[in-house]
């Protein structure tokens, strides 16, 4: 696919990725199914996938250690899904997979049963979710209630994959067919 380290005589320029991919899922949706697949089938090719393992406690903010991987990721594979935006842990965790990747071009989101418009607009699913979030934070919060809204339209525009247009199998094993 790529090369992902390089000699001890290259440019000290050229980073050292710990991952070469950071998997972001909102676990109750996709993490015993689609999302442990994925990880499995990138994982037996070689490809070093970061996600993340433990229960997370609501309202905990992510972690040094998850930020850490984030920016030591070469890339980033984003799970929308359903419920996706009903979890602060998945939009603060999106929020620093921007900052860190956008730049580069490194963020692939994957359409997980949402439509990409949907996410975009924060309509349907998405929008039930922002009703919560704003009616959850008082309005010292409003602006990153904005920040998240903005984050989910900016991935929503970036070339993705739609997972419900193909079955599971062909979609992990083959994804760079699937438009």
């Amino acid at each position: 696919m790529y090369t992902r380290r390089t000699s001890s005589s290259s440019p000290s320029t050229t980073p050292q990725w710990k991952y070469d991919v950071f998997l972001s899922f909102r676990g109750d949706d996709t993490q015993k199914g689609f999302t442990d697949h994925l990880y499995e089938t990138l994982r037996a090719q070689g490809i070093i996938t970061f996600r993340d393992e433990p229960k997370i406690s609501k309202g905990k903010s992510i972690s040094g250690e998850l930020i850490a991987a984030i920016e030591g990721s070469k890339f980033a594979l984003i799970v929308l899904s359903q419920n996706y935006a009903s979890s602060t842990w998945c939009l603060d965790e999106l929020l620093h997979i921007l900052k860190f990747m956008e730049a580069r071009e490194a963020v692939l989101p994957i359409f997980y049963y949402v439509d990409p418009s949907h996410v975009r607009k924060q309509t349907g699913c998405f929008e039930k979710a922002f009703t919560q979030l704003e009616e959850r934070f008082s309005s010292d919060d409003k602006t990153k209630v904005q920040e998240w809204r903005d984050a989910l339209a900016k991935v929503a525009d970036f070339s993705g994959w739609k997972a419900k247009d193909w079955y599971t199998f062909t979609f992990i094993i083959f994804p760079r067919n699937v438009s």
